[in-house]
C-alpha cells in the first residue's frame, strides 16, 4: 500500500534567499492571473476550455516577451497551471468556488516545486536557489516528489514536503484494545475506559491577548510601518494559538493510536455545530479543532494498520442505556441520569463513549464478515 505524507518543516533563508521567493511567489501570482484571464478570453471567445497543454505553450512565448519570468524555476510556472487546471476541475466537481484572481495584499507568498528537491544534512536544496538552511525536527522518510515553500503571516518561511511511502500488506489482527471516544466541550474526549481530557481551550484563553493585539492593529494608520508591524504582533499571538492547538491534537491522536487498535467516534457535522445560536457555543466547537482531530486519527491509523470507525451522527448514544440498551429523555444539563428502566445511575459522557465503542466495534465485525463472504 502506498500513502502519501505531508511534512513541515521551518526555513531559515538568508536575506537574499528570502527576496528570491518573494519574487518566485510573484511570478506564481502573475502567472495564475494571466493564465485565468485567458482561459476566460478564451471561453467568450471559441465556447471552448483552453487546456493545460496549450497554456503551456503560450507560457513559453510569455517568458520570452516577458525576460523576468525567466528568474523563477520553469516547472515551478508550470506546477501553477497545473494548479489553476485543478481549481477548475473542483468548481465544475463543486467541491469549491471558482477560481479568483490572486491579489498581491491578501495573497500569501508561496510557490510550488515539483521536482527537483531534496532535504540532507539539515538543509533543503532547491533548484536556481541552492542550499537553504532547515530546522530539521524529525528525520524525512520517503521519496520527496514535490515541496511547498510558504511565507505565514508572522514572516516565518516554511517548507512543506510531499513523499511516497510503501508500506508492506499486512493482514487484519482481530481486534484486542477497542475504544470508543464521545467528544465534546467541557471534556474534549471521553474515553470508554473512562478516562476524560478536560478541553484545553486555547483560543479562549488568549483571546484578551487576540483583542488587545487587533485593536492596537486597528488604531495604527494604513500603510505605517507601525501598523505593520502591529500586524506582526497579531499574527504571532494567532500563530502561537494555532501551533499550541496543534501540539495538543497530535500528541492525543498519536497517544490513542498507539494504545488501540480500534477507534470508535461519531461522524459529527462540525460545520453545522459550528453555526448554532447557544451563547459561546459555536466559537468553543471552532477553538477545539474536532474535524482536524478526527482526520489525525484516520490517518495516523492508517499508518499504522489501525482503524477508525465512525458511527452515524444520528445513533442514540447519549440517551441510549449501555446496560439495558433502553432510551431515556435527556436534557442538555443532565450530566449525571438514572435509566428509568434499570436505574442505573450514568456518567453522560462516558455511557455515549460506552454505547459508541459497542456500536463501533458491531460495524467493524459487519464490515469484516462481509469482506470475507465477498
Amino acid at each position: 500500500m502506498r500513502i502519501v505524507k505531508n511534512d513541515k518543516y521551518r526555513l531559515a533563508p538568508t536575506p537574499e534567499q528570502e527576496q528570491t521567493f518573494r519574487q518566485w511567489a510573484g511570478c506564481r501570482r502573475f502567472i495564475w492571473n494571466w493564465a485565468l484571464q485567458r482561459r476566460q478570453e478564451h471561453y467568450n471567445e471559441t465556447k471552448q476550455k483552453l487546456t493545460y497543454q496549450e497554456l503551456c505553450i503560450e507560457l513559453s512565448g510569455l517568458k520570452r516577451e516577458l525576460p523576468w519570468l525567466k528568474q523563477a524555476d520553469s516547472q515551478c510556472l508550470q506546477q501553477t497551471l497545473r494548479d489553476l487546471d485543478n481549481a477548475y476541475k473542483n468548481f465544475f466537481e463543486k467541491r469549491a468556488g471558482f477560481p479568483k484572481k490572486k491579489s498581491r495584499k491578501r495573497t500569501p507568498n508561496a510557490f510550488r516545486i515539483p521536482q527537483r528537491v531534496s532535504a540532507d544534512d539539515g538543509k533543503c536544496l532547491l533548484p536556481k536557489i541552492g542550499s537553504v538552511k532547515m530546522i530539521c525536527h524529525r528525520p524525512l522518510d520517503g521519496v520527496v516528489k514535490s515541496a511547498t515553500i510558504k511565507q505565514e503571516a508572522n514572516d516565518k518561511w516554511n517548507v512543506t514536503f510531499t513523499s511516497h511511502h510503501d508500506l508492506p500488506d499486512v493482514e487484519p489482527q482481530p481486534v484486542s484494545n477497542p475504544v470508543g471516544i464521545d467528544l465534546g466541550l467541557d471534556t474534549f474526549v471521553t474515553l470508554s475506559t473512562g478516562e476524560k481530557r478536560k478541553a484545553p481551550r486555547f483560543f479562549r484563553t488568549a483571546q484578551q491577548k487576540v483583542r488587545l493585539a487587533n485593536r492596537r492593529h486597528s488604531r495604527k494608520q494604513q500603510g505605517s510601518r507601525n501598523r505593520a508591524k502591529a500586524r506582526k504582533r497579531l499574527a504571532r499571538v494567532h500563530a502561537k494559538v494555532r501551533q499550541q492547538r496543534n501540539d495538543y491534537l497530535h500528541k492525543l491522536s498519536t497517544e490513542l493510536v498507539v494504545k488501540h487498535d480500534l477507534i470508535c467516534l461519531e461522524d459529527l457535522n462540525i460545520s453545522a455545530l459550528a453555526k448554532t445560536k447557544l451563547r459561546g457555543h459555536a466559537k468553543s466547537w471552532l477553538d477545539g479543532a474536532y474535524g482536524s482531530f478526527a482526520r489525525m486519527l484516520q490517518y495516523k491509523s492508517d499508518w499504522n494498520f489501525k482503524r477508525v470507525v465512525f458511527i452515524d451522527r444520528y445513533f442514540p448514544s447519549t440517551k441510549r442505556c449501555h446496560v439495558c440498551h433502553e432510551c431515556t429523555v435527556l436534557t442538555l444539563s443532565d450530566r449525571v441520569w438514572q435509566c428509568s428502566h434499570c436505574q442505573t445511575m450514568h456518567d453522560r459522557d462516558h455511557n455515549a463513549a460506552i454505547n459508541i465503542a459497542s456500536e463501533g466495534l458491531r460495524l467493524h465485525r459487519l464490515t469484516s464478515l462481509l469482506l470475507s463472504d465477498g
